[in-house]
């Protein structure tokens, strides 16, 4: 069954993949969780090549470096423009599947006037009138000891209010530990820790900075941010597609 699978992946286009995805199954979990799990986008194959990128240097525009930052303990590479063809085809056909589901959060918010465009090359186009000109999908590697803190991806004014993030490998085979958390924060309530679990080639939609949460006198917004368990053994790879650009 795992290479029957495999081999449907590979027949359809990505676009095709993303296309087929149960986005409406995903954003009830979005607007219930703040995140989604996907089916499987990604073949092994697809996930051993964006791997095999991380160490050419050619494909990106900066390596941070964890620590030096006390982020965690690990390291992250965003993409230079043009992002390889598996990556830029990722980030423009899953967003107009999620610009649905933004707009319906805004439209929550009582923010009708910033509606996002219908195709991801048009958003691109308010985040550089913004100055916000640098791609923002990246590969991110942790070692075993290696961990994310808690945090929120804002690069300026202009930012979209969901993500994703792949796995290119499998917990439990090619890393321990190294689970993908959410915290959720409610107006005067306790934090909430979710700790999300996929599979190799599987999307984590989650929300970027906050959701719409219905009360007694309308949606007002829960803050949400995420980070990543320490890795207790292997190597952890993941690609993490951004649709805002960054100054």
């Amino acid at each position: 069954m795992a290479q029957a699978a495999r081999n449907s992946l590979a027949a359809l286009s990505v676009t095709e993949r993303i296309g087929a995805l149960d986005w409406s199954g995903a954003e009830q979990s979005l607007s219930e969780r703040g995140y989604a799990v996907t089916a499987p986008v990604l073949s092994p194959a697809e996930c051993g090549e964006l791997t095999a990128l991380y160490n050419d240097a050619t494909h990106f525009r900066s390596h941070i470096i964890m620590e030096r930052y006390r982020f965690g303990i690990g390291d992250y590479k965003y993409f230079a423009n043009p992002l390889p063809e598996l990556v830029a085809e990722l980030r423009s056909s899953a967003y107009p599947h999620l610009a649905v589901v933004a707009n319906r959060w805004a439209e929550a918010f009582g923010d009708r006037t910033s509606l996002y465009p219908q195709e991801h090359a048009a958003f691109v186009k308010i985040c550089h009138k913004a100055g916000q000109t640098k791609p923002t999908p990246l590969m991110l590697h942790y070692e075993a000891g290696g961990y994310n803190c808690l945090h929120q991806d804002l690069y300026g004014e202009v930012s979209f209010p969901l993500q994703m993030v792949f796995l290119l490998g499998q917990q439990g085979r090619d890393w321990e530990g190294g689970e993908f958390i959410l915290v959720e924060q409610q107006p005067r309530a306790q934090s909430k820790p979710q700790v999300v679990l996929a599979d190799q080639g599987q999307a984590i939609v989650f929300t970027t900075r906050y959701r719409p949460v219905k009360g007694s006198r309308g949606y007002y917004r829960v803050n949400l941010r995420h980070g990543v368990s320490r890795v207790h053994r292997g190597t952890r790879y993941t690609l993490g597609i951004i649709f805002h650009d960054a100054k």
